[in-house]
């Protein structure tokens, strides 16, 4: 019986992601002798020509042969999970999506007219049809671990979607913003990092980006009222994830523009 096949897709990001699968290692021996690695660019020069089963995509769309690659990928797999905050959410590279793309090209290099890009950096779901989004900047290996091995054997992966505060409480680590004062965006941001940041007496930056139930607006309120500046608090919001609709909105707020009436 044939092995299943796994192929591994990078797009604009800093190879990050799928890096942490080779940081796996012991582990990593029994996921290559459960599949076929079909494409993985990273560790093999070797491709073999698709359908694939399982489709690990990481980097966020941002030319326009980015755009129809991920379609043709997209056609190839069974299954596609996409890795990391770059392609659940843009990345850090999403940040031009609210200044003048012509500007910030022409400030950069000498012929921005050789170059063929989008105005704006997206994640792969806005282009394509995802089955699973991991978070993460990077991710972590062991939810990568889970995920590949839940999609390989035809379950739903275990992976938590509680905020990061849970694993704060969890791991017994003092609430930095009630103890210390410091900004955190732990109550509205994805768990996945087991808290580390808090743990070692930082407040949150939301490399995981928005938790499920995440409410970005009163978090922003909140920070502002404890005495953080609002630019500050925009600041937070605009970083691994800044393209996430949710972490949009407490950016939004921190300026003071007026939120969707849903989140007051």
């Amino acid at each position: 019986m044939s092995r299943p096949t796994l192929a591994v897709w990078k797009f604009a990001s800093c190879d990050g992601c799928q890096l942490s699968l080779l940081d796996c290692e012991d582990e990593l021996l029994a996921v290559c002798g459960a599949i076929e690695l079909a494409s993985f660019a990273e560790a093999t020069s070797h491709v073999a020509p698709g359908p694939y089963d399982l489709s690990l995509v990481e980097g966020s769309i941002t030319t326009p042969h980015d755009a129809l690659r991920i379609k043709e990928i997209r056609a190839q797999s069974k299954t596609l999970v996409t890795i990391g905050a770059c392609a659940t959410s843009g990345g850090l590279q999403a940040l031009r999506n609210t200044r003048d793309h012509a500007a910030m090209l022409a400030s950069v290099y000498a012929r921005p007219d050789y170059l063929e890009t989008l105005a704006t950096s997206t994640a792969i779901a806005d282009h394509v049809p995802v089955d699973f989004e991991l978070r993460g900047c990077p991710i972590d290996k062991h939810q990568l671990l889970e995920v590949v091995s839940a999609f390989l054997h035809g379950r739903k992966p275990n992976v938590q979607r509680h905020s990061t505060c849970l694993e704060c409480k969890m791991r017994g680590t003092v609430c930095v913003m009630v103890a210390k004062g410091q900004p955190c965006l732990g109550p509205v941001t994805h768990a996945g990092c087991n808290a580390l940041c808090p743990t070692y007496a930082r407040g949150c930056f939301g490399c995981f980006g928005p938790s499920d139930a995440a409410r970005p607006v009163p978090m922003a309120d909140r920070l502002i009222a404890l005495g953080t500046a609002r630019p500050v608090v925009e600041r937070l919001f605009e970083t691994f994830n800044v393209a996430a609709p949710a972490f949009r909105e407490g950016a939004a707020r921190a300026r003071g523009d007026a939120p969707p009436k849903d989140h007051e």
